[in-house]
């Protein structure tokens, strides 16, 4: 599915429609260069958690953010990760395999060691004003997700 959004409010609401579908060990990658709105779009993904949006910071220096909803939610930046050991030492597979939503940005860095079922988010832009939001669900779970995310909306599948 592809979703075109003008706006960050526009953003923020795609991410946060897909936060409320969210269910404890939901896993989503997020890829796209950077000021391309990955922070932003998991700024709605809080929302939908229940979290406050603006409390959601870019965990770039500190890689990882943990908050409290209805469920917690990971935000997890890999953008200054090294190699992979980096990974087990801050807990990696106790977050992605436990009771929270992790949302991971430049996800691609360590994508074959993750888990296989999850959401997939490209976020890039398209002009000066047009942010295209492409989603691929793997896995029977995240498929049903992509389908109610995708209900009511016009929008590419893929």
């Amino acid at each position: 599915m592809t979703i075109k959004t003008t706006s960050v409010k526009e953003t923020i609401a795609i991410g946060k429609k897909l936060g409320k579908l969210m269910s404890p060990g939901d896993v989503i990658y997020l890829t796209g260069e950077l000021g391309a709105g990955k922070t932003c779009f998991v700024k709605g993904i809080a929302e939908g958690l229940g979290i406050r949006g603006k409390d959601i910071t870019s965990p770039t220096f500190i890689i990882i953010n943990e908050y409290k909803g209805k469920i917690p939610l990971y935000h997890i930046d890999l953008y200054r990760i090294g190699v992979i050991e980096d990974l087990r030492d801050i807990g990696m597979d106790e977050i992605v395999y436990g009771k929270g939503v992790t949302a991971i940005e430049w996800a691609e860095r360590i994508k074959d060691v993750l888990p296989d079922e999850r959401l997939d988010i490209t976020l890039k832009w398209v002009d000066d004003k047009t942010r295209s939001i492409e989603i691929r669900a793997f896995g029977h779970h995240h498929k049903e997700i992509l389908d109610k995310l995708g209900e009511g909306k016009s929008s590419s599948h893929g």
